[in-house]
C-alpha cells in the first residue's frame, strides 16, 4: 500500500509546471530501466513527477539493488540500462568482471562518516574491535581500510571486518551488537545513529585524507551508451533539469517534504539531511568530480589483490553525452 504523505508530496510536485527547454517529443516514449543503490535519486522521483521525462519522450522505471553485488550483475546482465550508485561499483565492474562499462554522470559527493560505539574516542581504539560493512570492495569498504591503514591498523589483522548489508541493517546491527565498534554511514542514517546514541568521528574525506570523492553517479554499459546516444541525452537533460528544481532554495520545504515522505522519517531530520545534502551532497548540474574521481581511485591499493587490472581513470568515464545533454538546455 503507497504510504499517504508519499501520495501527497508527488502530486504537490506533479500540479507544479515545468519549464520546457526542448520541444515536447512527439514519438511514442522509450522506456529506460534504472538500478539503484542505496535509493532511486531524488532527481529522478522529482523528474517522474513533475514530468521532465514525459517531456524528453522517456518512460523511466527504477528499481533499488539489495546489495552492489546485485547492481552490477544487474548492469552487466542487460536487465538495467542505467545504473546509480557508488562510482566506485563502475570501477569494480570493469576491473573484476572485464566488463566495458562507462560513467556519464555525477549526482552526488560524498557526505559519508565514521560511526563508532559511544566508548571509542579516536580511530586508533578500533584495534582489536569488530568493524561491520556494506560489502567486500565497496567504496565504504575502501575508504575504511584506508582509514585504518592511515591510523598504524591493518585490517583483518588487528581487527576482524564483517560484512552486515545496507544501511539500516547496519544501523540495527549496531544497536543490537555493542560489540560492533565501528562502520560508514551517510544522511540520513548517520543522523539516526547519533540519535540512537552512537556518534560520529568525522567525515571519512578528512579521516582518510584523501580530500574531496565522488559519490554517486550514473553509469551505463558503453555499448548501450553508443547505441542510444540520443536517449541517453535526453535522459540527462531530464535528471539535471530535476536537480535544478530540487536545489532550488525557493523549493527547500517541497524538497524537505518528499526527503520526509521518501525516506519515512520525523521532518526535524529531513531538515538536517537537505542541510548537509545542499551544502556538501548534490553537485551542481549533477557534474562528474574529476578531481573526486582521482582521489577515489588512489584508494585501489588498500583493495589488497581485489582489482584484476590497474585502475587508468580515463577509460572509467566519458561525459560527452553529459555535456551535449547540458548544452541543450538553457542557463537558470
Amino acid at each position: 500500500m503507497s504510504h499517504p504523505r508519499k501520495l501527497a508530496g508527488f502530486a504537490l510536485l506533479a500540479m507544479l509546471p515545468v519549464n520546457a527547454a526542448w520541444p515536447a517529443q512527439t514519438q511514442p516514449q522509450q522506456t529506460i530501466h534504472l538500478i539503484c543503490l542505496p535509493g532511486v535519486p531524488l532527481p529522478v522521483q522529482i523528474a517522474k513527477a513533475r514530468g521532465y521525462f514525459k517531456k524528453y519522450g522517456i518512460d523511466v522505471n527504477a528499481e533499488k539493488a539489495s546489495s552492489a553485488t546485485a547492481l552490477r550483475e544487474a548492469l552487466g546482465s542487460h536487465s538495467a540500462d542505467i545504473a546509480h550508485s557508488s562510482v566506485e561499483n563502475a570501477v569494480a565492474l570493469a576491473d573484476q568482471s572485464g566488463i566495458d562499462d562507462v560513467i556519464v554522470m555525477g549526482g552526488e559527493l560524498s557526505t559519508s562518516e565514521l560511526i563508532v560505539q559511544a566508548g571509542i574516542e579516536k580511530v586508533s581504539d578500533l584495534r582489536g574491535h569488530t568493524i561491520i560493512l556494506d560489502g567486500e570492495d565497496t567504496a565504504y569498504t575502501l575508504l575504511l581500510k584506508k582509514i585504518l591503514t592511515k591510523n598504524g591498523i591493518k585490517p583483518g589483522v588487528d581487527c576482524e571486518l564483517k560484512v552486515i548489508g545496507l544501511a539500516p541493517q547496519r544501523l540495527q546491527a549496531m544497536r543490537d551488537h555493542p560489540e560492533y565498534a565501528a562502520t560508514i554511514q551517510k544522511p540520513p542514517t548517520s543522523i539516526f545513529s547519533e540519535r540512537a546514541g552512537l556518534k560520529s568521528l568525522g567525515s571519512t574525506e578528512t579521516l582518510s585524507g584523501i580530500g574531496q570523492s565522488q559519490g554517486i553517479g550514473g553509469f551505463t554499459l558503453r555499448s548501450w551508451a553508443q547505441a542510444h546516444s540520443e536517449l541517453l541525452e535526453r535522459y540527462i537533460a531530464a535528471f539535471v533539469e530535476a536537480q535544478r528544481w530540487m536545489m532550488d532554495p525557493a523549493n527547500k520545504n517541497q524538497v524537505i517534504a518528499l526527503i520526509a515522505d521518501e525516506g519515512h522519517m520525523p521532518q526535524d531530520i529531513a531538515e538536517q539531511t537537505y542541510a548537509v545534502d545542499m551544502k556538501a551532497g548534490w553537485s551542481a548540474d549533477a557534474q562528474f568530480n574529476v578531481e573526486g574521481f582521482q582521489n577515489m581511485l588512489s584508494l585501489e591499493p588498500e583493495a589488497a589483490g581485489s582489482r584484476t587490472k590497474p585502475s587508468t581513470n580515463k577509460s572509467y568515464y566519458d561525459l560527452t553525452w553529459y555535456r551535449n545533454a547540458v548544452a541543450h538546455l538553457s542557463r537558470p
